[in-house]
């Protein structure tokens, strides 16, 4: 199984953690092995081009900016298997 790559683009407030909880709780409902990582350099967040923070990053593509979303919204954003 492929591991997918899921980055969390944020400065680390609550709203960013909450984010990164979702989105593993999604990985593990859909079955999916994952890196997760939590991006929190600001140049590296605008070099993105994320202008509002959280962010979710799956496979390098930002998928959702500026709001903390579920993780029945996440999921299917996820690749399937």
């Amino acid at each position: 199984m492929n591991t997918i790559k899921v980055e969390i683009l944020g400065t680390g407030c609550k709203k960013c953690h909450q984010l990164e909880a979702n989105a593993k709780e999604a990985i593990a409902a859909a079955g999916l092995e994952a890196e997760v990582q939590h991006i929190t350099d600001t140049m590296e967040i605008i070099k993105r081009g994320v202008m509002r923070t959280p962010a979710l990053a799956i496979e390098g593509k930002v998928v959702s900016q500026g709001k903390v979303i579920a993780p029945e919204e996440i999921q299917p954003l996820l690749p399937t298997k």
